[in-house]
């Protein structure tokens, strides 16, 4: 078939929101954040829903992350409230946040160096506006590898949710149009298993959405 691309061009920004799922926070043995921890993404991670993902030289520790993805619709900075985020909001789309925990972890404990590899972050299929949705605080969201479902969850265990995010976000930095904001993942992630569980070549992964999609990406040797 054709490729599908993502359904944003070249992001000014990828915005990452860490342990912003209470079910999660409590499987990675973390304390629950007084408010939403911000790490980036590099903007060119960005593929479409069913490219492949692509382990990057010296990886020893690749792992999954569904998440829902905000775009954002209008150039916002110092929102009032996060009413006011609603209005900045294009809508929403499925995200695959991949990230390479020995990167994350063990390189200095900076995480953007285990999440900016090249393909680290599927989006799409589709950009959902907000009128598509009844409650983007009630979303069912799953994600399977080799056909073996690892993660089940909700968006309503976020901690910090879609307009609380923009909110804060925007007192810290301008948020563009056609910015991306990943805003964390439910349990189930292969550094949460016991033993834990790490991505290999030939390895498929399959997540989705409730009302925003699935994607599909198998993952290939380093380059």
């Amino acid at each position: 078939g054709e490729r599908v691309g993502a359904p944003i061009a070249r992001p000014h920004q990828i915005l990452c929101i860490g342990l912003n799922y209470s079910d999660h926070a409590a499987e990675t043995g973390q304390a629950v954040p007084a408010e939403p921890i911000l790490f980036t993404k590099s903007p060119n991670t960005l593929v479409g829903p069913y490219d492949d993902v692509r382990i990057p030289r010296g990886a020893t520790k690749t792992d999954w992350e569904v998440e829902l993805g905000i775009v954002i619709g209008r150039r916002t900075s110092y929102l009032d409230s996060p009413e006011e985020a609603a209005a900045a909001i294009a809508g929403y789309c499925v995200v695959n946040d991949v990230s390479e925990r020995a990167f994350q972890m063990e390189r200095g404990g900076q995480w953007s160096k285990g999440k900016s590899a090249e393909t680290f972050n599927p989006a799409g299929p589709w950009l959902v506006t907000p009128d598509e949705l009844a409650d983007v605080r009630n979303l069912g969201m799953w994600l399977d590898v080799n056909g073996v479902r690892r993660q089940t969850g909700s968006t309503k265990t976020m901690i910090f949710d879609p307009y609380v995010i923009v909110h804060h976000l925007s007192q810290f930095m301008v948020l563009e149009p056609g910015d991306l904001i990943n805003t964390g993942t439910p349990p189930g992630v292969g550094m949460g298993h016991d033993p834990q569980i790490w991505l290999r070549p030939g390895d498929v992964m399959e997540l989705g959405i409730d009302g925003l999609g699935s994607q599909r990406q198998r993952v290939v040797e380093p380059r």
